[in-house]
Parts: structure tokens; sequence; C-alpha cells
């Protein structure tokens, strides 16, 4: 798919982060749920998915790693000045180079994986890239 780079800063353009809304000729307009769960064909409904909110985060980045199925750098890498995973935030330029592509002979494990990648791509990179 390509992007439209012209209405892409248009729609910028219009966005007003302290109400998180677009400005447009007809007035104001929000994102909601059911427009991304249109744009990810993902469900909205039935149970959520969720881990406890409850891990230390001195074991953050083995919690991470195991679900992602990536080994997580303690140090930074050459030429960065934090590591991919500092505190509670996770480099998502890191994580998607790292990542690669999705083998076309991939177990259910490694496809529920990049699952995962995608969504924290989409929600901590598009959505939320504040």
């Amino acid at each position: 798919m390509k992007m439209d780079n012209n209405l892409l800063t248009a729609m910028v353009e219009r966005w007003r982060k302290e109400t998180h809304t677009f400005h447009l000729l007809g007035g104001e307009m929000t994102i909601t749920l059911k427009d991304v769960a249109m744009l990810t064909e993902l469900p909205i409904d039935g149970d959520a998915i969720i881990e406890s909110s409850q891990k230390p985060l001195n074991g953050w980045g083995q919690f991470i790693s195991e679900r992602l199925g990536i080994n997580i750098p303690e140090e930074a890498p050459e030429g960065r000045r934090i590591p991919p995973l500092h505190k509670s935030m996770l480099l998502i330029p890191w994580l998607v180079r790292t990542a690669g592509e999705l083998p076309e002979d991939a177990t259910d494990t490694q496809i529920e994986r990049y699952a995962r990648i995608y969504l924290i791509c989409l929600v901590g990179g598009f959505f939320f890239s504040e």
C-alpha cells in the first residue's frame, strides 16, 4: 500500500494533540475504537487478552523477551545512547529491525509472537506516537 504523503501532511496539520481530535472544515473529528477495529480488522468484542501489570521492572526485559521471542540486550547498540528496552519503554525501530519478516512456514508460536510485535508497533508507533 502506497502512502499519500500530501494527505498525511494535511491530517498532521489538522491534528490537535490537546483534544486528540482533527479540526476539519465540517468540525472536529476523533478516532474511535470502532475506527481502529475497522482499520486493523481486529475484533473489539469478546474477552480481553491481557497479562498481569504487576510484573517487576527488574524482570521486565525477560518477560518481554519471552513473549516476543527476541533477545533484548541490556546495553545500548553501537551508535545509540539507550538500550532497546529502557525502563518500561521498548524502542520500536529496534524491534522492527530485529524481528524481520515472518517466515512463510511459521509455527503458531511464531505467528503469535509476530502478532504481538505488530500490535506493539501499531499502538506504540502509530496510534500513540506522541
